[in-house]
């Protein structure tokens, strides 16, 4: 474990170098890069930063890691992709990390996938609604066996400081992606290795496994816009794309998929560079991507607002840009009887702000037109005109309650959960406050529904800047006392059946904040904490049945050295008697950690 912090340490100095303006030019040199604004860290002896010579002798795809997605990912936003890959490949080796060991894999390493099978949680979630519901078959666990789950192996991501991508389970198979962008086939019983893909970027959306001829296909997106279809038995390529050319987009949400088409979403980080008073803001719109299955071919692109353009707006004598934003950061919620696809919204970038930020917006499923919109926050937008910043970072959810009636559920930043009705043009039935509610609190990455209740759990992270001191950038230090909650609403009405308040974490540097996604199961609905425990709640008074604290070190089945730390974005995923979830999130001042954790009982 000794040589985890220790390359921990390593990355979270490698971008000291990076604060201040961004280096922009037409052919970027990654020696000016480094010339500019890292010499002056590297190039001093300092037993808190790596000097240029260590640097030297780490490859350019660590370097490049460490800027995407390791330690330093906060300060590393306000580049462009370009900068970020110019200097790693100055300072690094050329070439691929060294693979895994031989004994990762599994002796026998073919991949077999029935077409069908009750026992999966492919994608977001088990079903189109996006309820992440598990059925009582499929889950395979009973609320005793709940009680007495206890781990039963554990699989480190080499030289990552997040696990943050939802792992895919499919007929006995385990796909899941990485901060380093590696893509595995593991065997769920066992978790050995069977093969590996290396995408262009981190991969944190959930892969979604789609029958194809007689084999199957895999489809993710990464962090830098690019989405993939690998064949899922082996692991090759089928075709790759750049989804969207901003260099600021992500595919953060899961694709969705129906009848030989896949419905991509798209997200950017370009907020964050409005930090920069030299960066011209903002250009980037979100859109959801149709995209042929078979060859990638592109069947529609919807835009969630119109093109940006000159705001009248000027910072530094540079004019401004706009509408920008409205990022759709989650998965798509078909809907097959109205033939619609619903998405979420995130909120502006820059002026003017526009009508489908912060709302829920209902496609039609083979044009992509815009059917209707509900926003629930206007004139939302953040940070350059200070608006609270209040995303759907969540999916829409479609129920059905007692009386036949279908809703669509959703919850947002602001500490809202609201009752659509997709009949009416998103008419609210219902909104009830879960949380206070911020840019960093509130419902964040997804709600759960058994057909009876909706869960929510709320984010509602507290804390306080942390000055740079010897070598250590500046950071966010949590409060333990403040964050997290669950609350039961009964879907017909939105009443509260009940509700869990946390108190303070104790491990140095946790917040109870309760701000990763959610997951039901008959009887038990499970929630992870930013204080690193997976919890398992009755259904019926909230009362906790299991707790696990996933905060410590790890004999990893691949020899990776592994630690567990703060649970966000996905939830854990349940199938067939196991539950499966990452344990490790760096941002916000976050527990780092590298690890895929697999539980059954006893």
């Amino acid at each position: 474990m000794h040589a985890f912090r220790i390359g921990f340490r390593l990355l979270v100095s490698v971008c000291l170098c990076l604060l201040g303006e961004a280096y922009a030019d037409a052919a970027v040199s990654g020696e000016a890069v480094y010339g500019q604004r890292c010499a002056v860290c590297h190039e001093q002896i300092n037993p808190r930063i790596p000097h240029r010579e260590t640097l030297n002798k780490m490859t350019a795809a660590r370097i490049l890691r460490s800027l995407d997605f390791g330690a330093m990912m906060s300060i590393a936003y306000p580049m462009n992709r370009d900068e970020r890959e110019a200097v790693a490949a100055y300072l690094g080796i050329p070439g691929k990390e060294a693979p895994p060991p031989p004994e990762a894999f599994c002796s026998d390493r073919k991949v077999k996938i029935a077409d069908r099978t009750e026992y999966a949680w492919n994608g977001w979630s088990p079903g189109l609604a996006n309820a992440r519901y598990q059925s009582a078959d499929a889950a395979g666990l009973t609320i005793d066996q709940v009680r007495r789950l206890k781990l039963k192996w554990a699989f480190g991501f080499a030289g990552d400081v997040t696990a943050f991508a939802q792992p895919t389970v499919f007929d006995g198979q385990i796909f899941v992606g990485s901060a380093g962008g590696a893509v595995q086939a593991l065997r769920a019983e066992t978790g050995c290795l069977q093969w590996l893909f290396q995408a262009r970027g981190p991969v944190r959306s959930a892969i979604l496994a789609v029958p194809l001829g007689r084999r199957h296909t895999l489809l993710f997106g990464d962090q830098t816009g690019w989405f993939y279809s690998l064949e899922a038995e082996t692991g090759r390529l089928r075709w790759e794309m750049k989804i969207e050319e901003h260099d600021t987009a992500r595919l953060t949400g899961a694709p969705v998929a129906h009848e030989g088409i896949v419905y991509v979403p798209v997200a950017s980080w370009e907020e964050t560079r409005s930090s920069n008073p030299d960066y011209r803001c903002c250009t980037f719109r979100g859109s959801l991507v149709a995209l042929r299955i078979r060859d990638g071919k592109l069947a529609w692109k919807t835009y969630t607002i119109p093109e940006p353009r000159e705001n009248g707006k000027e910072r530094n004598g540079i004019p401004g840009m706009g509408p920008s934003g409205a990022s759709i950061w989650s998965a798509p919620t078909l809907d097959l009887k109205r033939n619609r696809i619903y998405v979420t919204t995130g909120d502006n970038f820059s002026a003017p702000a526009t009508l489908t930020s912060d709302a829920v917006l209902a496609l039609d499923l083979g044009t992509g037109r815009i059917v209707w919109s509900k926003q629930v926050t206007e004139g939302d937008v953040s940070p350059s005109e200070r608006g609270p910043d209040f995303d759907f970072g969540s999916s829409a959810v479609l129920v059905k309650t007692a009386g036949g009636r279908d809703l669509l559920l959703a919850g947002q930043k602001s500490g809202m959960v609201y009752a659509f009705d997709p009949d009416k043009k998103g008419e609210i039935v219902w909104q009830v406050r879960v949380g206070k509610g911020s840019a960093s609190g509130g419902v964040q990455w997804g709600l759960a529904s058994d057909g009876q209740n909706v869960y929510a759990a709320v984010s509602d992270i507290a804390g306080t800047r942390r000055p740079a001191a010897d070598g250590i950038p500046a950071g966010r230090q949590l409060d333990a006392t403040k964050g997290g909650g669950l609350t039961a609403l009964r879907i017909a009405d939105g009443s509260k059946a009940w509700s869990f308040v946390p108190g303070p974490c104790t491990t140095p540097g946790c917040s109870p904040a309760q701000s990763g996604a959610l997951t039901a199961i008959p009887g038990v609905v499970f929630s992870g904490s930013m204080d690193g425990h997976i919890r398992g709640f009755s259904v019926e008074d909230g009362m906790i049945l299991w707790d696990f604290d996933t905060v410590r070190e790890y004999q990893t089945v691949n020899g990776v050295a592994a630690r567990g730390g703060a649970l966000d974005g996905p939830g854990p995923v349940v199938v067939k008697g196991m539950l499966f979830v990452n344990s490790g999130y760096s941002r916000f001042g976050g527990l780092p950690g590298n690890v895929l954790l697999a539980f059954g009982p006893e």
